[in-house]
């Protein structure tokens, strides 16, 4: 019986011990909320854009597209983009006892070209701003400007499959300051300007069809479009100049079709020419003479900073002169590019533009 007895007490116990774990696996251990654990939570301001990695950013020495197609083959609802090129050219001569003779000189150019564009589903609105002026100052001569334009552009489209788009949009063309004839006036006054700011400006709006295939190629017809010529200088409001039909004035206004061409040939590595033209027909007045206005821009990078641009400006418009105006620049200087900006991390990033 006393052999019996202790087995069973062990049979009693272990049963004790299973009981035990139990208990502890499933009450609430009230100990635990001695040694408290924080979780570590995200917090962000309302209103707060996250930008997590399913954005891909290009590399900053890359070349910026000349056309908003990149943009519009992405699928995501609300997209913005912007860059800013900034270029900064100095010519600097300099003269002492020299046989061959010479003028101490200096010169300065500087030019921005900003874009902002965006895109919501099948909706997209672009907009460009080119600026430039330059000068150069000669001793013993007043300084003369070298380079002067003002264009501005914005252009609304509407996807509508193909690569093609409903467009409207306008352009708007003037100058920074009063310009001279230094051939006729080596001294010029103010009086003997023959262009200034809005003295002639331009502006062009209308309605049309855009065809956009590559970032490297664009196409805008537009068979209702409107060209506005102002001339705000009271001076220079006479008949025959740039177009005008009387003395006195202010805005000539035209009705036609036009067609613009954005091309960039990619030549060699780091060597690329950039080819814009316009074409301008009235309908009321001689359809036949065409209005042809082209930019080509050759470009040669030598690394981030250091570029050199030779440019070249065609002007044929027969209702002010009935020859073809030219302008040839080059320049060797410094460029800097802005871009998109990202924070992440605390670290800020600039780059060109965004693309898949």
């Amino acid at each position: 019986m006393a052999l019996f007895s202790q087995k069973e007490k062990r049979v009693l116990a272990e049963i004790d011990s299973i009981s035990q774990q139990r208990w502890d696996a499933t009450a609430l251990d009230l100990d635990s909320l001695a040694n408290p654990r924080f979780e570590n939570f995200k917090v962000v301001f309302k209103d707060t854009i996250i930008v997590y990695d399913r954005v891909g950013v290009v590399k900053a020495d890359e070349e910026i597209p000349v056309t908003p197609y990149n943009l519009l083959q992405m699928k995501d609802p609300i997209k913005w983009f912007y860059h800013g090129q900034n270029n900064l050219v100095f010519n600097q001569s300099s003269f002492s006892n020299w046989n061959s003779g010479g003028n101490n000189n200096i010169g300065v150019i500087g030019k921005i070209n900003y874009n902002l564009s965006y895109k919501n589903r099948k909706h997209f609105l672009d907009s460009n701003v080119q600026l430039g002026y330059g000068f150069v100052s000669t001793r013993g001569e007043a300084s003369r400007k070298t380079e002067d334009y003002i264009n501005i552009m914005t252009n609304y489209g509407y996807d509508i499959g193909k690569n093609f788009y409903l467009s409207t949009g306008f352009q708007f063309l003037s100058q920074f300051s009063a310009g001279y004839n230094y051939t006729l006036t080596p001294s010029p006054a103010f009086e003997d300007r023959i262009s200034r700011f809005m003295s002639p400006g331009y502006v062009y709006a209308g309605v049309g069809v855009l065809y956009n295939p590559n970032e490297n190629f664009q196409v805008i017809f537009r068979p209702v479009n409107g060209k506005f010529t102002f001339v705000n200088d009271p001076y220079l409001q006479k008949a025959g100049k740039y177009g005008l039909e009387k003395d006195g004035q202010s805005i000539r206004s035209e009705l036609g079709a036009l067609v613009n061409v954005l091309y960039r040939i990619n030549l060699f590595k780091d060597i690329n020419l950039v080819n814009q033209v316009n074409f301008f027909s009235n309908y009321a007045n001689h359809f036949e003479r065409v209005d042809i206005l082209y930019n080509g821009t050759l470009n040669f990078k030598f690394n981030k900073f250091i570029t050199t641009v030779i440019s070249l400006d065609l002007l044929y418009d027969h209702d002010q002169m009935q020859k073809l105006q030219l302008k040839q620049t080059l320049g060797i200087g410094f460029s800097y590019n802005l871009g998109f900006e990202i924070k992440e991390k605390n670290k800020k990033m600039i780059k060109p533009f965004i693309a898949r």
